[in-house]
């Protein structure tokens, strides 16, 4: 009973939350054109619902480059560059594990959501938006001393995108 009331708030809280969503109208006009639609995507608040409730919890993976990655990540997503991305280094995991790829905006993230899925994965999922739109939604990120308002905008052309968080360009 406590998990549901703890659920039931939680989702009142979010849904409060999304009616002042940072999602714009050229945004998903740019992700509806980027997007291949080749994996299927998970909103972020259903990913964050997910991490918070689900026995299961998704592997995260984080498929930008490594910098990207070390200026600020999900919490226990897992680094895998999507210029060198090598499924084999996914051996150990079933393949019927939930899966959710992500980058900056999920294009790079679908590209290996594709490869995922050639190689039998089943569960694999592309975050909607990628780690602009989590961060846009006021949702936390991480780096390796723990949450960070920092995000990589990856180039000042696709850093108009996000519209929270300290961006970084670079090294940081």
């Amino acid at each position: 009973m406590k998990k549901l009331l703890l659920f039931c708030a939680l989702c009142w809280l979010t849904l409060l939350q999304a009616c002042g969503q940072s999602t714009d109208r050229a945004y998903v006009l740019m992700l509806e054109g980027l997007y291949q639609k080749t994996v299927p995507t998970i909103d972020p608040l259903e990913l964050r619902t997910a991490l918070t409730f689900d026995a299961v919890k998704p592997l995260l993976i984080d498929t930008r480059q490594r910098e990207e990655y070390e200026v600020s990540h999900l919490k226990g997503a897992r680094f895998m560059d999507y210029e060198t991305f090598d499924v084999d280094a996914l051996q150990e995991v079933p393949k019927d594990t939930p899966i959710v790829v992500y980058c900056s905006v999920g294009y790079r993230s679908e590209r290996v959501g594709e490869l995922l899925k050639a190689a039998g994965f089943t569960k694999v999922r592309n975050l909607y938006g990628g780690l602009f739109e989590w961060v846009n939604r006021g949702y936390a990120v991480h780096n390796s001393q723990g949450r960070t308002n920092k995000v990589h905008a990856y180039s000042k052309t696709w850093g108009v995108w996000l519209q929270k968080g300290e961006k970084v360009y670079g090294k940081e």
